[in-house]
C-alpha cells in the first residue's frame, strides 16, 4: 500500500508546477484571447460597438448563421440517432465501415470537403447542368452552406450517442417489447429518457461547431454581402478591410455564443454525473433486496 501511495502521490511542488502550467496554457492561449477580441470590440466605445453590429450586413450574417444552425440541427438529431440505434443495437456486415464514415469529417480538411460540394454540385459538377437546367441553385447558396455545415458536423450527435447506448444494452427495450409496447413507445419511453443528456451534450457540440465554421462554408458560400455571409465570413472580410471595430465586434458574437455553449456543456456534464452516481448507488440496494 505504501509503494501504491508513493507511485499516485506526486510532491506538492509537482503538483503546483503542473496546475501552474496548465493555467497559463489556457490564460495565454484561451483566456487572453478573448479579453483581446472583447477589449479591441469596445475599443471606440459602445456607440461603435453597436453601430458594427446593427449594420444590415452584420445582421444578415447573424441571422443566416442562426438559420444554417438551426436546418443543420434536426438532421443531425435524425441522423445521429438512426446511426447510433443501428450500430448499438444490431451487429451486420459493414459497421466498421459504417463507423468509419461517421468518422471521416475528422480526417477530412473542411476546405477539402466544400470543394468536394462544389465537384458535385457546382455549375460544372457532376450534377451542375442538371441543377441549371432545372434553376436549382446549391453552391453560392444557402442549400449549399447548409450541405457543407451538416458534413462538418455530422459525428457529434452519433459519437456522443453511439458508446452510450452500448453501454447501456438491449434489455430495457426488449422489456418493454415484451410487455406490448410499440417501437414508437418503447423509443419515446424507454430510449429517449436513458439517452436524453447525452442527446443534449451533442446537439450543443453540434451547434457550437455549426455556428463557427469557416472552412467548408467558406468554399461554397461565395462570400456575397448580405446573403451567403454568416459571422465568421463576415469577420474575415471585415478585417481584410481594416475595419477593425466591425470585425472584433463580430468576433465578439461569436465569443459570447462560445461562452454559452461552454455553460450549457458544463451544465449538461453535471446533470449527467449526478444521473450516473444516482444509478450506480441504486445498484448495490437492488442486490440487497434480491
Amino acid at each position: 500500500m505504501s509503494r501504491i501511495r508513493r507511485v499516485n502521490t506526486e510532491p506538492f511542488a509537482i503538483r503546483c508546477v503542473l496546475i501552474a502550467l496548465a493555467l497559463g496554457f489556457l490564460f495565454f492561449f484561451l483566456g487572453l484571447p478573448l479579453l483581446a477580441v472583447f477589449s479591441e470590440a469596445f475599443k471606440q466605445g459602445f456607440g461603435p460597438y453597436w453601430d458594427a453590429l446593427a449594420e444590415p450586413d452584420a445582421r444578415s450574417a447573424i441571422k443566416l448563421t442562426i438559420l444554417v444552425a438551426l436546418l443543420v440541427l434536426p438532421l443531425n438529431i435524425l441522423f445521429g440517432l438512426a446511426a447510433a440505434w443501428v450500430i448499438a443495437k444490431f451487429d451486420f456486415r459493414g459497421k466498421s465501415l459504417l463507423l468509419t464514415l461517421i468518422d471521416l469529417p475528422f480526417a477530412v480538411s473542411p476546405v477539402v470537403a466544400g470543394l468536394l460540394f462544389i465537384l458535385i454540385f457546382g455549375r460544372q459538377g457532376w450534377f451542375g447542368p442538371w441543377l441549371s437546367d432545372h434553376d436549382i441553385k446549391i453552391i453560392f447558396a444557402i442549400p449549399g452552406m447548409v450541405i457543407a455545415t451538416m458534413f462538418i458536423t455530422v459525428p457529434y450527435i452519433a459519437r456522443e450517442l453511439i458508446p452510450l447506448m452500448q453501454s447501456q444494452g438491449k434489455d430495457e427495450e426488449e422489456a418493454a417489447v415484451s410487455l406490448g409496447a410499440s417501437g414508437l413507445q418503447m423509443f419515446w419511453r424507454v430510449t429517449v429518457p436513458n439517452i436524453k443528456w447525452g442527446l443534449l451534450y451533442g446537439v450543443i457540440l453540434a451547434n457550437a461547431r455549426a455556428m463557427g465554421e469557416f472552412g467548408a462554408v467558406s468554399v461554397v458560400s461565395g462570400h456575397i454581402r448580405g446573403e451567403t455571409n454568416t459571422l465568421p465570413l463576415h469577420v474575415e472580410i471585415l478585417y481584410n478591410e481594416y475595419n477593425s471595430v466591425g470585425a472584433f465586434a463580430a468576433a465578439s458574437v461569436l465569443a459570447l455564443l462560445a461562452l454559452v455553449t461552454l455553460v450549457a456543456k458544463t451544465f449538461v456534464e453535471w446533470r449527467m454525473k449526478q444521473e450516473t452516481a444516482m444509478l450506480n448507488a441504486e445498484l448495490p440496494a437492488e442486490r440487497v433486496q434480491k
